[in-house]
């Protein structure tokens, strides 16, 4: 038997929270973002949930390609755009959108033989400074492209840097806007936080947003508002089992560097799950767990493959017991929120998704081979 470890994606959540996006943004189409490897759900694993989206937005040019073999004809963005000159040979032949970001992009596509015109999004720096044109040279930049053959359609993006937070998303919008206000095109503005919060406002209500977190479950803005504030289901179930138990006394400990010592009579569980499959080893005693879905807690430190657990109040857990460390138990139906373990562990839930190992089988939950107990 391999070792009982599993990461279950959900497509009916992926699904459903994509309809909440939908709900947010009615008027806009819908960019599904499985940059990341689907922010580490597995790009094959997540699709079938993603299907009603409007386009595809990735990273790497591998995504693309492994969405056109499972015979997606639909829109595909380069996020970022191509890296290098020979990358706009794949995105004419695979029929690829791109972002425009950079002069040297521009210059790539001035020497690009292709007879087939490409659709470019023109890329604004309205305040994230990352990517971009400034607003003083974005209608040069516009200018540059506007005049290539080598280019059919230009639309125009940008990317908020505090939709998430209390300065949100005025400074940059209203520059954005300003600075293209006479220019014909497609808009694209909103990520899943400024979807949520702000796509109902006039001014935001562009022609494509692109959703990320929210459609693997996961809160834009946690902990202002929880997965379950919006309506939103985890995409992602990490499961293993107890494959051993002790009894301690007061005075015993746990684990490396025997940070946590007992008060009194303890039972631990000893879990397969460890910083090797891509559990944060900072978090540590008190970070919530379900144990046949009971909620509980680790005890002592996180060590490569093996975590202690707290049995003391799940007295009929044993061996094989069924272990959830974030997402929801398939026997019992009860939610541990990946941004609950992200907060102890003092990060967000796209780090935990995308962290999982690769030696954690992924399946969905049509072929899942969990042993149930």
């Amino acid at each position: 038997m391999p070792r009982p470890i599993l990461a279950t994606i959900h497509p009916q959540a992926i699904r459903h929270n994509l309809e909440q996006v939908r709900k947010a943004a009615p008027d806009a189409q819908l960019w599904a973002v499985v940059k990341a490897n689907a922010y580490g759900h597995g790009i094959e694993q997540a699709f079938a949930g993603l299907r009603a989206a409007d386009g595809f937005a990735v990273l790497e040019l591998s995504e693309a390609q492994r969405l056109r073999a499972m015979d997606w004809r639909g829109p595909v963005l380069l996020i970022e755009g191509v890296f290098e000159p020979r990358d706009l040979e794949l995105c004419s032949r695979l029929g690829l959108w791109h972002t425009v970001h950079c002069d040297a992009q521009i210059d790539w596509l001035a020497a690009h033989k292709t007879q087939v015109p490409h659709r470019v999004f023109l890329k604004m720096n309205s305040g994230m400074n990352r990517l971009g044109f400034t607003p003083e040279r974005y209608r040069a930049a516009y200018a540059r492209l506007n005049a290539l053959p080598q280019v059919e359609e230009i639309s125009f993006i940008t990317h908020f840097s505090d939709a998430d937070g209390p300065r949100g998303i005025d400074h940059q919008i209203s520059v954005f806007m300003h600075t293209t206000q006479d220019l014909a095109g497609e808009r694209s503005v909103c990520n899943s936080a400024a979807s949520l919060l702000h796509g109902q406002q006039p001014k935001v209500r562009n022609d494509w947003v692109r959703p990320g977190i929210v459609l693997y479950g996961s809160s834009p803005d946690y902990p202002t508002h929880t997965a379950q504030d919006w309506n939103l289901q985890p995409a992602m179930t990490l499961s293993t089992q107890v494959i051993a138990t002790q009894q301690l006394q007061a005075g015993d400990t746990v684990g490396y560097g025997s940070t946590f010592t007992a008060d009194g009579p303890t039972r631990v569980g000893v879990i397969a799950c460890g910083y090797a499959d891509g559990y944060p080893r900072h978090c540590g005693t008190d970070t919530p767990v379900l144990v046949n879905g009971v909620r509980t807690r680790l005890l002592g430190r996180v060590s490569m493959d093996m975590i202690g657990v707290d049995l003391t109040h799940v007295p009929q857990a044993d061996i094989g017991s069924e272990v959830i460390l974030w997402g929801r138990s398939p026997r019992t139906g009860a939610v541990l929120p990946i941004d609950e373990v992200a907060a102890v562990a003092g990060t967000v839930g796209y780090e935990l998704m995308c962290a999982v190992a690769a030696r954690v089988p992924k399946v969905s939950d049509e072929d899942s081979v969990f042993t149930k107990k």
